[in-house]
């Protein structure tokens, strides 16, 4: 092909148009340990540090470079493309060590990937002339350095690694096509043929160990994972759990082989990462299993939450009983009892409760007495393993379904009956029979519940995949890969490359239409010569590769592009301008693929789907012209461009043109490519590119960090954000407040609330506040600050009288203990650290709050994100224009119900998408609620009027629904208990009185001495609440609206043996009502971070707090550690003290000491705990996932697609 430059000079290097520095490259764990550092690596001057640590981290060869090259003479080949191998002679002289390094410079990154796609273009005949391949060269090397688009990550691994260095190693059992010859061979080298591939799809037989069958599958996914790659597979050609087998009896099931699978997957580290394997498992909805499969990641995670639950509490009685047994009560305590008294639970109050308190939450019998026994051995202390929900937790280890992406195929002919009410029947697989007739809406009920419940299974339109199919006569497309963004024959491959759009903008941010048409066809070129020069997993992929030879462009960085312009995401505008760029990148990318035909000739199955192929190409022509019929076999029309909602409609015209010319070239030469392009997740290359958001997803945050070279991050306003204030009419002045409120002033200075006289007043001096600014710059939060490590010790003793239990607290707040309140304490937050967000900024208009909607709320305050529709809208606007599919998960609040999740769902069929993933907030007992953080009960605060009203509408309505409104007087005698106890130093007496059946009727508050306004005051409170009992309240509902509540007095509670901890008197009473009558344990304890000032979380649906757990990593001690007795105080427990015991206990020490916190380390695992709670809490506030990553540790993970990417290391859980 003939090509011409457009970004570079003939005779200049594209290098030479930037500015280069070098950096020391260095990515930590949170502990401060380092996971990778590398010093003078060369990379452009205008790349962030994080894309710097990416591309030397991740994509840099780390060893095996030698420091002397050498050309390798070809004949045919120019020699400036000359591969490179090892110049052994040159380095004879040279140490050992210093003969082979890693690369150190993007440019031999670039260098080697460009030309190694110039070298095999070359040999395959796609440039015209030598000046073409020295273009093609020169402008691939430039637009990688400039991060206008960058290859799926595959590329970067294993590309050139041949060519360049001379790298090679033994075949690992590929195959590749020869491009001369059309013969499939084998594979003798690794790396003269790369596996440039991300995505794959492989098909199942339903035979156990032949090739092709289930055990073999296995061995192929191993292959891929091994370098990097994600596959998907449908499994639905697998008999059900009921068919019979050749030889006779039952087969055992789809699910069983998918718990195998999904073993295998996780047992096997993909890219040489500790990520889990990307793996995408389908099965249709007509499949005899079907229910089971949908409630497979139910059931598993009800089975981790049983673990995690069932092995806390099973902890905390067990120990309860053990120190009932210590510290008797009753008539065991008394003088003449016997030491033997203490283990009778007649004479032994204490114990009897314990006993009874296990038996109420079904701790087995057996462990019960198993606990009095070592007790009476003279033992004290017991330790029980515990298991956490981190997602990487033993928990999640010990059961299924957690190393996938599960998906449903679901027709239109089951939507229809869905729709219908009808009866969907289950087909079984050996002999196509009818296996079993279930009713389609309630099979409908239950994936939606799924997805509402653990995120999974998402959903796939088979119909309009199969509709949209360019060569249905090579079969069905029955799978995707990973991400969903692949969607072809099964045993065929794709690779990736995205353009980042906010590098194709003119110096006015115009979009640059050329540039970017140039762009697309460079990398059309660049994906379809990756397609020559690859090799393949397995025999049928390399043969239907190269029979197909499919490709996967796309771009990413739509929404930082829409917000800079001053668009919303959720916009008519922005729908528009997001239909045409994908219109002319497809457009363009099929005339493309088109010219090149002309020269290489068609795809080897073109002919035989050319009329099916030039249908589907119509197809997205007419949705180009905005066209809303005349489509051609769709039962589900896509949404076509509106034209009119476009603002630079020079966007429109060159989508039209794009789509005239592809089909015009197309009829006239036919495709080099079946499909080209997808829009993939971007994760780690979106890194590499800088792109503020990835793929099709919209901002996850107003706020970003941006990472420093020399470690540790500083706050900035999200790039884009001031250009889209610029374009949107406010001037320099007005911006400036904004962005100093959304990120903060950095120090007191001019603060109101928190003045530095006033600090000053109460003992601060000049030094310790200028230290105190000093790291209020980079402070999330001033009570980080505020603190000894800061201050220092002498000063928080000698002059503000801190006591070394106060500066060891994680919870104390020293801010509140000098004397300032909530409200002040808050206002010089937003003063210092900013509200990171724009919603109640300065001078920002309400009609431009959108622009800045983000997929989450943003920051502390922030209540404004995307709707659910917004995502689906985008999607919509964007499908009818691309080959493949789009991968993206619809972010859904927590508070969305199962019949929000079927109605998405149920539109993204509607609107003609392929494919739709959701994720409901807390869905996932492994992630933390965002809606803790940003549902904050402040009784006190008059904005959160209106939804104390709300919430009150919501119950009443709930009781008119459900109950008639008669009293029911409770008996003249009646029954009830009363608890004394004592609440942050305050005296409390509960008594209830309740009726026959034991139901609570009524409850009595004292307090305080006789006449005090707020004795009496609870004392009409609890007159209110026992009224509304006795009228049919249910007592859930006020629990669920007074637990949680925070006011004075607050604090330890004294009296009660299962309320150790209370954040105010009504959140005392209803959690002892709660346990008394609700049998509710889970609130028996409650965490002391829920007292700490900038804790969040209010009223409804907030005792789900009390169960959410924070990751402490693994635990993989025994189950059971006894520790001996020590000092009891009676001499009979010393006698029962055998060598044995003594040998028993010092064999437990260490491990009990690993494992509970509780006996040996409790002050060391609290602090732990509360600094990994903190550590989440924070990377939610700055919009981040609040896992963990699993490569590097840092709480730095953002949804990416259907996967996960860490913003530190840029590990990814996908494959791009």
């Amino acid at each position: 092909m003939q090509l011409t430059r457009h970004f570079t000079k003939a005779d200049q290097s594209p290098y030479q148009m930037l500015e280069w520095t070098h950096v020391t490259s260095e990515i930590k764990n949170p502990d401060g340990t380092i996971v990778f550092r590398a010093e003078n690596v060369e990379v452009p001057k205008a790349f962030s540090q994080v894309a710097s640590d990416i591309l030397a981290q991740k994509y840099f060869r780390k060893a095996g470079v030698p420091a002397k090259l050498k050309k390798v003479e070809e004949n045919n080949v120019p020699s400036w493309l000359w591969r490179s191998v090892a110049d052994e002679a040159a380095m004879k002289d040279m140490p050992a060590e210093d003969r082979y390094t890693g690369e150190l410079s993007a440019k031999q990154v670039y260098d080697r990937l460009a030309g190694t796609w110039t070298y095999w273009g070359w040999k395959g005949g796609y440039f015209s002339s030598e000046d073409d391949a020295k273009v093609y060269f020169d402008e691939m090397r430039y637009m990688l350095a400039h991060q206008m688009a960058a290859p799926n990550s595959p590329q970067w691994f294993n590309t050139g690694l041949h060519w360049a260095y001379g790298i090679d190693g033994a075949g690992q059992g590929h195959f590749y096509v020869d491009f001369e010859t059309g013969k499939l061979t084998r594979s003798k080298s690794a790396y003269e043929h790369p596996q440039p591939h991300a995505c794959f799809i492989q098909s199942i037989k339903d035979d156990l160990v032949n090739e092709g069958g289930i055990m073999d599958l296995w061995v192929r996914e191993a292959r891929l994972f091994k370098y990097g790659s994600g596959t998907g597979t449908n499994f639905s050609s697998l008999r059900g759990g009921t068919e019979p087998l050749a030889g006779g009896g039952k087969s055992s099931g789809l699910m069983s082989f998918l718990r195998i699978g999904d073993r295998a997957a996780g047992a096997i580290k993909s890219g040489g990462t500790t990520r889990r394997a990307a793996k995408m498992v389908t099965v249709d909805v007509d499949h005899p299993d079907i229910v089971d499969y949908v409630d497979w990641k139910v059931v598993e995670e009800q089975k981790v939450a049983a673990l995690v639950t069932g092995s806390k509490l099973a902890s905390l009685h067990m120990n309860a009983v053990m120190a009932a047994c210590t510290n008797p009560t009753g008539a065991a305590e008394s003088e003449g009892a016997s030491d033997t008294d203490r283990f009778d639970p007649k004479a032994n109050a204490a114990l009897k409760k314990a006993i009874i308190d296990a038996r109420k939450v079904l701790i087995p019998e057996n462990y019960i007495q198993r606990v009095i026994q070592f007790a009476k051995q003279g033992y004290t202390e017991i330790s029980f393993k515990t298991y956490d929900a981190d997602w990487d937790s033993e928990a999640y280890l010990t059961v299924a379904g957690q190393n996938s992406n599960n998906s449903v195929r679901v027709t239109n002919d089951f939507l229809g009956k869905v729709l219908e009410n009808g009866e969907w029947e289950l087909i079984r697989r050996t002999d196509g029979e009818v296996a079993d007739r279930i009713n389609a809406a309630d099979l409908w009920e239950k994936i939606a519940y799924a997805a509402w419940a653990c995120a999974d299974p998402g959903l796939q339109y088979d119909t309009t995949i199969n509709e949209w199919h360019t060569c249905p006569e090579g079969g069905r497309i029955n799978a995707s890969n990973p991400c969903s963004e692949y969607m072809f024959l099964d045993d065929t491959a794709c690779n990736l490359a995205s353009l980042n759009l906010m590098q194709f903008r003119h110096a006015d941010r115009s979009f640059n239409i050329e540039a970017y048409e140039y762009a697309v066809k460079l990398w059309t070129i660049t994906l379809e010569i990756s397609v020559l020069m690859a090799q393949f997993p397995s025999k049928e992929i390399a043969q239907l590769s190269y029979e197909y030879r499919t490709l996967g462009l796309g771009y990413a960085n739509i929404g930082g592009m829409l917000m800079a312009a001053g668009h919303s995401y959720d916009s008519d505008e922005g729908r528009a301008i997001c239909a045409a760029l994908s219109a002319i990148m497809t457009g363009v990318s099929y005339a493309t693929s088109a010219e090149m035909a002309k020269e290489q000739g068609a795809f080897p199955r073109y002919e035989e789907n050319a009329d099916h192929m030039l249908r589907v190409i119509r197809n997205h022509r007419r949705a180009a012209y905005g066209e809303s019929n005349g489509y051609e076999d769709l039962s589900v029309l896509p949404v076509p461009i509106k034209r009119n909602d476009c603002p630079d409609q020079s966007l429109i015209e060159a989508a039209t043109k794009a789509w005239d010319n592809a089909l015009k070239l197309g009829e006239a030469h036919g495709f080099r490519n079946a499909q080209t392009t997808v829009i993939a997740p971007t994760g780690t290359i979106g890194l590499v590119m800088d792109c503020d958001t990835t793929g099709i997803e919209p901002d996850f945050a107003i706020v970003k960090f941006k990472k420093l070279a020399g470690g540790g991050y500083f706050k900035i306003i999200n790039r884009v954000v001031p250009e889209a204030l610029t374009n949107l009419g406010y001037n320099d002045s007005q911006i400036e407040d904004i962005i100093r409120y959304a990120v903060g002033h950095g120090s007191l200075e001019k603060c109101q609330s928190i003045s530095t006289s006033a600090l000053k007043d109460k003992g601060f001096t000049d030094a310790v506040l200028s230290t105190l600014n000093g790291a209020l710059k980079s402070a999330f939060d001033i009570k980080f600050a505020f603190n000894r490590f800061t201050l220092g010790d002498d000063f928080c003793k000698n002059t503000l009288g801190l006591t070394e239990d106060q500066m060891n607290d994680f919870n104390f707040d020293l801010l509140a203990h000098l004397g300032f309140s909530k409200d002040e304490i808050e206002h010089a937050n937003t003063h210092v650290c900013g509200s990171m967000t724009l919603e109640s900024a300065p001078h920002l208009k309400d009609e431009h709050l959108p622009v800045f909607d983000c997929a989450n709320p943003c920051g502390r305050i922030g209540k404004r994100f995307l709707s659910v529709d917004s995502h689906i809208t985008m999607m919509a606007a964007a499908q009818p224009f691309i080959s493949g599919a789009i991968s993206k998960t619809i972010n859904m609040p927590n508070n969305a119900t199962v019949e929000d999740c079927g109605a998405a769902y149920m539109l993204s069929w509607k609107l003609g998408l392929k494919a739709n993933a959701l994720y409901r907030d807390g869905s996932k007992l492994s992630q933390p609620l965002s809606a803790s953080l940003i549902d904050d009960d402040d009784a006190e605060s008059m904005e959160e009027t209106p939804a104390v009203a709300a919430q009150t509408t919501k119950v009443v309505e709930k009781i008119i629904e459900r109950y008639v409104a008669m009293r029911q007087r409770l008996p003249h005698r009646r029954k009830g208990y009363t608890q004394k106890a004592i609440v942050g130093g305050h005296k409390v007496y509960l008594r209830t009185g309740e009726y026959e059946d034991g139901k609570l009727g009524e409850l009595f508050i004292d307090m305080h001495k006789e006449g005090a306004a707020f004795r009496s005051l609870m004392n009409n409170f609890a007159i209110a609440v026992s009224i509304g009992l006795q009228y049919g309240v249910p007592l859930e509902e006020f629990v669920e609206a007074f637990t949680f509540t925070r006011f004075e007095p607050q604090g330890m509670v004294q009296g009660n043996d299962m309320i150790k901890m209370s954040s105010s008197i009504l959140d005392y009473i209803f959690r002892e009502l709660a346990i008394s009558y609700l049998d509710r344990a889970d609130l028996g304890h409650v965490n002391s971070d829920d007292l700490a000032m900038d804790a969040m979380g209010a009223g409804e649906e907030q005792s789900d707090l009390a169960r959410s757990t924070i990751s402490t990593g693994f635990v993989r001690n025994r189950n059971i550690v006894l520790l001996h007795g020590k000092g009891t105080g009676t001499d009979g427990d010393a006698g029962m003290a055998t060598s044995t015991q003594e040998t028993m206990s010092a064999s437990t020490t260490v491990a009990s000491e690993q494992n509970t916190g509780a006996v040996n380390t409790n002050t060391g695992a609290s602090a732990a705990t509360s600094s990994v709670a903190n550590q989440v809490q924070q990377a939610r506030m700055q919009g981040y996932e609040g896992e963990n990553c699993n490569e590097c540790g840092n709480f730095t993970l953002v949804r990416n697609g259907t996967c996960l990417k860490c913003n530190t290391c840029g590990s990814t859980t996908g494959c791009s």
